[in-house]
């Protein structure tokens, strides 16, 4: 992997990606796989981070 995006914050990744609107969007939604999928592009790819992420939206019980 790349990892063009260490030692950056979720939202560091997400904005300097572009991916910002989208993921705002997919959480609005509340379209986990959207989000999950989101993530990974930001290469956020470990599930105990993933499931962190959801837990603080709370979206970890749909």
């Amino acid at each position: 992997m790349d990892q063009k995006y260490k030692g950056m914050t979720v939202n560091e990744r997400l904005y300097i990606s572009g991916l910002m609107d989208e993921f705002d969007l997919a959480v609005k939604e509340n379209n986990t796989a959207k989000i999950i999928e989101i993530l990974k592009k930001v290469e956020i790819t470990d599930f105990d981070a993933l499931y962190q992420i959801l837990k603080e939206l709370r979206l970890d019980q749909i």
